[in-house]
């Protein structure tokens, strides 16, 4: 049997990296964090308390071009303002940085 392709789709990465605000924001204890990448790269992604202490890696590793999605659980924090921050180091040599705030109420 053979099938031939009639159509492709085209796939259509973003013009430019993007962290997204978190969503639900309050939350409890799971959140959605997405985010977007023009190029493969390196990603830290690590949450930290209202101190500035490191709560949380997310991701420390390469990621392809496109968008991406994550849930994060912080089941055992304690309620309060967690900043979430996103390096992103692309294959072409550019650095892209974000923070974000969210809210955890238990």
């Amino acid at each position: 049997v053979i099938e031939t392709v009639t159509q492709v789709e085209p796939i259509t990465l973003p013009k430019s990296p993007l962290l997204e605000q978190n969503y639900p924001n309050p939350f409890n204890p799971n959140t959605t964090i997405k985010y977007s990448l023009s190029h493969d790269s390196w990603v830290n992604l690590i949450v930290y308390n209202s101190l500035g202490q490191e709560v949380s890696v997310l991701i420390n590793s390469r990621v392809s071009a496109g968008d991406h999605s994550l849930n994060f659980n912080a089941d055992k924090l304690p309620s309060g303002i967690y900043l979430y921050k996103l390096t992103a180091i692309g294959i072409n040599g550019i650095t892209f940085t974000s923070i974000k705030k969210m809210l955890l109420e238990k």
